[in-house]
């Protein structure tokens, strides 16, 4: 099963503060544990809204591009860690270790979510083309 850790954005992370350098190390640290034990797929950061854009699809086909900033930091995320586990409980296991992503003493939240996987599409036309895919990949 796959998890994705979503790191909720913040007032600092969208005007573009970088972490302290306990907080690099926190991270560092809980980063090459994930991967010692074989279950890192990937993570990152992301920069502030104001680099980014949505993309509005309208009733009639319209696209409307909006450029970044967004003012609602609660809608966005500022970073996420991507894993692979055997189980539900052995992902809140990895995420009861994640690191504040603030630092230690300040609110956060993360969020944790799992990924569809192709046989929870398996009744939907069309997943053959992405079952090709992965075949590739």
């Amino acid at each position: 099963m796959r998890f994705m850790i979503i790191v909720k954005a913040t007032a600092e992370s969208e005007r573009g503060d970088m972490p302290t350098e306990p907080l690099m190390a926190a991270m560092a640290r809980y980063h090459e544990e994930l991967a010692q034990a074989g279950v890192l797929l990937d993570g990152s950061g992301l920069q502030p809204s104001a680099q980014g854009w949505r993309v509005h699809y309208g009733a009639a086909g319209a696209r409307t591009v909006t450029d970044g900033p967004f003012t609602e930091t609660k809608e966005l995320i500022t970073g996420y860690t991507l894993i692979q586990v055997r189980n539900r409980d052995e992902a809140l296991e990895w995420t009861r270790r994640f690191p504040n992503p603030r630092g230690e003493g300040l609110a956060a939240e993360i969020e944790v979510r799992p990924l569809y996987e192709m046989e929870d599409f398996a009744a939907v036309q069309g997943v053959e083309h992405f079952r090709e895919l992965e075949a590739r990949g």
